[in-house]
């Protein structure tokens, strides 16, 4: 069993309140936890107005699988959330 981790740094430039940022955050993880099957999360910088952590996890028994999926997921989230900018991130297996 292969559990792969990402790991997402985001900013959210245009937010003006936390009530908007959440409300940018929950569009797209609810956008992404049905498209990709995955657990995703909202796991730090909680009351930081324009940056946010996520955390993306995924199970299977090929590591192969596991790594284009999360790759798929990252690609995605730039393609189409222009709303938020990329920092950084990070996939890791266990």
């Amino acid at each position: 069993m292969i559990v792969g981790l990402c790991r997402v740094e985001l900013r959210v430039p245009m937010s003006q309140s936390l009530k908007n940022k959440r409300g940018v955050l929950k569009s797209m993880i609810n956008r992404i936890k049905n498209r990709f099957n995955v657990s995703i999360s909202e796991v730090a910088k909680h009351d930081d107005l324009k940056l946010a952590s996520l955390g993306i996890v995924t199970v299977s028994c090929d590591r192969i699988y596991v790594e284009k999926l999360l790759n798929k997921v990252l690609d995605y989230i730039e393609a189409n959330y222009i709303e938020v900018q990329l920092l950084d991130e990070s996939i890791e297996f266990i």
